[in-house]
C-alpha cells in the first residue's frame, strides 16, 4: 500500500491523487489529506483505489454514522465521511468543473440544502439479496452484496425488508409522502408482511396483493405512481424541482409550453396551471407505466395534451408542432442530445433543463450555446445526500427571445 496527497474532488464520487505520475481515483478520501490506498482497478490510463488510513485529515472529515461505509463495504453512499456542508461543497465545486470544462461556463453558485440533509430521506430503496436470501447492497462497482440490518438513508417508514430472507434477487421498499407503502418483488410473501403494506407488486409491474400504486402528494396536488414508476426519491425534491421549475419558466397565460420526459406529469400538472385554459401544455413520456399513470393524473386539464412517444422520435415527427413559448425538459442521465436540434427548431423563448448529472448537462448546455441558447440562470439541489449525485436547474434563453 502507497501513501498519495489527495487534490481535488471529481465527479464520481472520488478524488485525484497522482502516483508515478499516473491518475488515482480515490475514494473515502477529502482533498488536502494525507491517505494510504490501496489500489481496487488498474487501467491503462488511470488507477481506482481505496483510502484504507487517514494520516493527515482534512477538515470536514467526520466518523461515518454508518456502519456498513467504508473501503469493501456497502457501495451505496460516496460521502459518510464528510460533513453535510462539506459535501455541498464538494458538490459545488463537481458542478464548478462539469460546467467549465465541457461548456467554457463560469458559475459561482452554491449547491442549496435540502431537509433532511444527511440521514432519514430515501424513500425508494431497492435491496439485492444474496443466495442466502439475506437483503443488502452492492459494493461499489461490484456485483458483491453486502448484507445490512440497516440502511442509514432509508426513510424510517419504509416497508420492513432487512433482517427478513426473500427468495427473489430484488425487494424495492417504497413509502409515499401520503404514508402509501409498496413492496416491489417476485418473493413469496407471508400473510405477515402483506399486513405491513398497502400493497405488492411483481417486477413486470403485476399487482400481486392490494393496490398496486402509490398516491403522492405536491403542494395541492396529487399524483399517482404506479410500482416502480419514476418518482423523486427525496421527500422534498418534488415541491423543490417545481418551484425551481416555475420560477425559471416564466410560463404566461396563452403559453404553448412542452413537458419533454414528463413521466407521470408532475411538472405538467403545474404548468397548466400557469398557462391556464387558453393555453396549452404537452407532456410527451414514452414509458407506458409512466404514460398510463399522466392520463390519469392530468384528466381534470383540458388544455392538457398528452403524447406517448420518445421526445426525441415526436421531434423529428413534427408531432409536437411549429413552435412553442416554453420548454422544460428532465431527461435521463444521459442527458438530451439526441433532441437538442430539436428543441431549437420550435425557438422558445426560455428552456428549463432539469439535470440529474452535471457532465451530461455541461455537454448539452454547450451544444445549446452553439445553436443561440445561453444560460441565464442555474441552481443546483443536495437531494440525494451522502452521495455524489446532484440535482440542477438550469435555465436558458436566445437573445433577443424574451422580447417575444
Amino acid at each position: 500500500m502507497t501513501i498519495v496527497e489527495v487534490g481535488p474532488v471529481a465527479h464520481g464520487g472520488h478524488c485525484v491523487a497522482r502516483l508515478d505520475g499516473q491518475v488515482v481515483f480515490v475514494r473515502h478520501a477529502l482533498p488536502g489529506e494525507r491517505v494510504r490506498i490501496e489500489i481496487t482497478e488498474r487501467t491503462k490510463s488511470f488507477l481506482r483505489a481505496d483510502a484504507v488510513e487517514v494520516i493527515e485529515a482534512a477538515p470536514g472529515r467526520v466518523v461515518p454514522p454508518c456502519p456498513w461505509s467504508g473501503p469493501g463495504r456497502c457501495g451505496g453512499c460516496d460521502f459518510q465521511h464528510v460533513d453535510p456542508a462539506v459535501q455541498r461543497g464538494l458538490l459545488g465545486d463537481v458542478v464548478r468543473e462539469q460546467l467549465r470544462r465541457l461548456a467554457g461556463i463560469t458559475w459561482d453558485g452554491e449547491v442549496e440544502a435540502v431537509q433532511p440533509d444527511a440521514l432519514d430521506w430515501r424513500t425508494r430503496v431497492q435491496f439485492a439479496v444474496d443466495a442466502d436470501g439475506r437483503p443488502g447492497l452492492r459494493k461499489h462497482r461490484s456485483h458483491d452484496i453486502v448484507p445490512v440490518d440497516r440502511c442509514l438513508i432509508a426513510h424510517p417508514d419504509l416497508p420492513q425488508v432487512l433482517g427478513r430472507t426473500w427468495d427473489d434477487d430484488t425487494v424495492e421498499a417504497i413509502v409515499s409522502s401520503t404514508g402509501d407503502r409498496l413492496l416491489v418483488t417476485d418473493a413469496s410473501i407471508s400473510d405477515e408482511v402483506e399486513a405491513e403494506v398497502d400493497g405488492v407488486v411483481a417486477t413486470d409491474g403485476t399487482v400481486r396483493g392490494g393496490r398496486g400504486a402509490v398516491t403522492e402528494q405536491v403542494k395541492d396536488a396529487r399524483f399517482r405512481v404506479s410500482g416502480s414508476g419514476f418518482w423523486q426519491v427525496h421527500p422534498q425534491a418534488a415541491s423543490t424541482l417545481v418551484d425551481a421549475v416555475l420560477a425559471g419558466a416564466e410560463a404566461r397565460p396563452g403559453d404553448t409550453v412542452l413537458d419533454l420526459y414528463a413521466g407521470v406529469g408532475l411538472f405538467t400538472t403545474f404548468l397548466a396551471a400557469e398557462v391556464g385554459e387558453s393555453g396549452t401544455v404537452l407532456s410527451v413520456e414514452s414509458d407506458p407505466g409512466g404514460s398510463r399513470d399522466a392520463r390519469r393524473n392530468l384528466h381534470d386539464f383540458p388544455q392538457v395534451r398528452l403524447v406517448g412517444e420518445t421526445v426525441e422520435r415526436a421531434l423529428r415527427q413534427g408531432a409536437l408542432g411549429e413552435s412553442a413559448d416554453v420548454i422544460v425538459l428532465d431527461p435521463p442521465r444521459t442527458g438530451a442530445k439526441k433532441a437538442v436540434q430539436g428543441i431549437v427548431d420550435l425557438a422558445p423563448r426560455r428552456i428549463v433543463y432539469v439535470a440529474c448529472d452535471p457532465a451530461a448537462l455541461a455537454r448539452d448546455l454547450a451544444s445549446f450555446a452553439a445553436r443561440g441558447y445561453d444560460l441565464v440562470g442555474l441552481r443546483a439541489f443536495a437531494l440525494f445526500p451522502m452521495t455524489h449525485h446532484v440535482e440542477c436547474v438550469a435555465v436558458l434563453t436566445n437573445i433577443g427571445s424574451d422580447l417575444r
